[in-house]
């Protein structure tokens, strides 16, 4: 079936739709709704057999609609309408909630229903980009098949929605949610403070004064201190703020200031001097990584013979602080008597590569920008260099960009069901992330070529394929963690992780060519990219940070780039791979220029 995919962006659920539905053998296109004429031209021009919308904000034409079946994925349970779906349900305790496939009409969620399910919701709550990237992708996936499905079918006719029961209690037509509506004193209770954050996280956020500024409010976490003055901030901690509620208290992670032009940092970035005097907050005995309200991003445990580190950075972005923290956490794990590492990200996001906000937000973001690849690049060079344990890289969430090579260099790759991988860079900048050394040797040199200059998402399934992952674990959190476990048991056996290791030993000493001689040619390419601004790193930056729409849909993401599935498998010992571009869904097209095949000889 030749499907078209007419979307705002091309966010996380689009590509998860994208992968699954060119993985089951339909011809998948997709169509930004950059304008009404462009969208109508777009969708003329490739005729579709289906016009699916996973992720669309803006009002299909009815140019459109009336003469191709056009089927839209609501965020919200059969009778729910609205653009802030999630964030009520969040905002209410809704128990349960659903996504509801309807086919467009002229009444915006009015159409016939094509598709529903259902799915219960966290007692605790949730942050909606967190509910969007777990069960509401989930369920739209199923709903995605079953419409593709009856779209086959000559004879279906969708149910009318006023013949279908509604199946989630509190589902009902309802005005966009404004910030009247998610506004909150500090003096109330931490848990209405941090349902009405989360119900707003991601976007737009939550306004409020917060230390003297007034800010946007994103990324709450619960806190321990109690009895402090509601508003006064109390600590600081890793960039967030610890801030006194009416009983308890919440760290806050993420603020974006109110005037014009703002954008989203780190709390301790965005308040800066207004910070003066607030101590600094230390890891002690009360401040156990298994407690949930012990504000860490990095944690290390051990169970026998197997060390888990687990980060997980906001949205996947990392600053030079992060990688610090990171690279301090790998290294006390390293030192460990255990024989299995297991480097796990957070299941929003293991990682996205460097934290693009607070370069755009530095008074030199050139100085930044090279900040951020020299400290993650040091979590790199730990990784590929670890012989001390078998090290597991396990992506729990989707990664793009440097975030995607972040854990390359493992022994093993243990990726959760359903997740994306964007291993290209689409920012103007040629990467680094050592990734010329240790992506060939995952998939092999000409593969990864590919990989980086068709820019287009992969799934576990393709990943797997080609050798981009080892396993590929159960799609729901629990389960995997379980079977992840079982999994770092498995290479922590004593014979099993001596083999491993000693073979790992003896590749890296085989080496013809040093890791340094990677890094500094990676280096040595971005420096042109952040200091000369060669590719537009400067203006390709700004637009994914200001969030602005791309003029057209680029021209990768057209039906035409169906052709070009990644080919090959896992090769041990390729080439240098060069690279083009960090991942930028939302920011305009950066012209690449010709690949650069690096002069340094092919490794033995």
């Amino acid at each position: 079936m030749r499907i078209l995919l007419l979307v705002s962006a091309f966010n996380g659920l689009s590509q998860r739709v994208w992968c699954a539905l060119r993985e089951a053998g339909h011809e998948v296109g997709v169509l930004l709704a950059t304008s009404d004429r462009d969208v109508v031209d777009g969708v003329t021009a490739v005729n579709p057999d289906l016009v699916l919308c996973p992720y669309l904000k803006e009002r299909i034409p009815d140019q459109v609609w009336q003469r191709w079946r056009t089927v839209v994925l609501h965020p919200g349970p059969v009778g729910d309408r609205g653009p802030s779906s999630l964030d009520w349900a969040i905002s209410e305790s809704a128990p349960s909630w659903g996504v509801t496939a309807i086919q467009a009409v002229e009444e915006l969620d009015g159409g016939p229903i094509w598709a529903t399910r259902t799915f219960p919701m966290p007692a605790a709550a949730p942050r909606k980009s967190a509910l969007y990237a777990g069960p509401v992708s989930d369920a739209a996936m199923e709903c995605v098949f079953e419409v593709v499905a009856k779209a086959g079918d000559p004879s279906f006719v969708p149910a009318s929605a006023e013949d279908t029961p509604a199946q989630a209690p509190g589902a009902r037509p309802r005005p966009p949610m404004r910030q009247a509506d998610r506004v909150f004193e500090w003096s109330e209770p931490s848990e209405t403070i941090l349902r009405r954050i989360r119900a707003s996280d991601g976007s737009p956020g939550v306004r409020a004064m917060i230390g003297g500024l007034d800010a946007y409010v994103y990324d709450a976490h619960p806190g321990m201190t109690r009895g402090a003055r509601p508003g006064r901030i109390l600590k600081r901690r890793q960039g967030a703020v610890l801030v006194a509620t009416g009983d308890g208290s919440l760290w806050i992670g993420h603020l974006r200031p109110a005037e014009d032009g703002g954008i989203k940092l780190p709390a301790t970035t965005a308040l800066g001097a207004r910070l003066h005097g607030v101590p600094h907050s230390q890891a002690g005995p009360a401040d156990d990584p298994e407690t949930p309200y012990a504000y860490r991003q990095v944690r290390y445990r051990r169970t026998g013979a197997v060390g888990w580190l687990n980060f997980d950075f906001y949205n996947g972005a990392m600053a030079p602080g992060h990688s610090r923290r990171l690279l301090a956490g790998l290294r006390h794990a390293v030192a460990q008597d255990t024989r299995a590492l297991v480097l796990r990200g957070g299941t929003e996001a293991f990682s996205n590569g460097i934290h693009l906000n607070v370069i755009e937000g530095s008074s030199d973001p050139s100085g930044a920008a090279w900040a951020a690849i020299r400290a993650i690049n040091e979590v790199c060079r730990e990784i590929i260099t670890c012989t001390r344990q078998v090290v597991v890289a396990a992506y729990a969430g989707s990664a793009g960009a440097g975030g995607v090579m972040l854990g390359l260099g493992a022994d093993i790759i243990a990726a959760r069901d359903g997740i994306v991988l964007n291993p290209y860079y689409d920012m103007g900048l040629f990467g680094s992330e050592l990734h010329t050394f240790s992506l060939p040797r995952r998939v092999g040199a000409d593969a990864a070529q590919r990989l980086i200059d068709d820019r287009l998402p992969v799934s576990t399934a393709e990943a797997a394929r080609i050798g981009l992952v080892d396993e590929v674990g159960p799609r729901h959190p629990e389960a995997y963690a379980g079977w992840l476990a079982a999994l770092a048991e498995k290479h922590g056996d004593v014979r099993a992780s001596r083999k491993r290791r000693a073979a790992k030993a003896r590749r890296l000493a085989a080496e013809r060519i040093p890791l340094d001689v990677y890094e500094t040619r990676e280096l040595a390419e971005m420096s042109r990219d952040i200091y000369t601004d060669r590719s537009g790193f400067a203006a390709a930056r700004h637009a994914f940070v200001r969030k602005l729409q791309p003029e057209a849909t680029p021209r990768h993401l057209l039906f035409a780039a169906n052709a070009g599935a990644v080919t090959g498998g896992p090769a041990v010992n390729s080439g240098p791979v060069t690279a083009g571009r960090q991942r930028n869904n939302s920011g305009p097209a950066v012209e690449r220029r010709p690949a650069l095949r690096p002069s340094v000889p092919v490794s033995a």
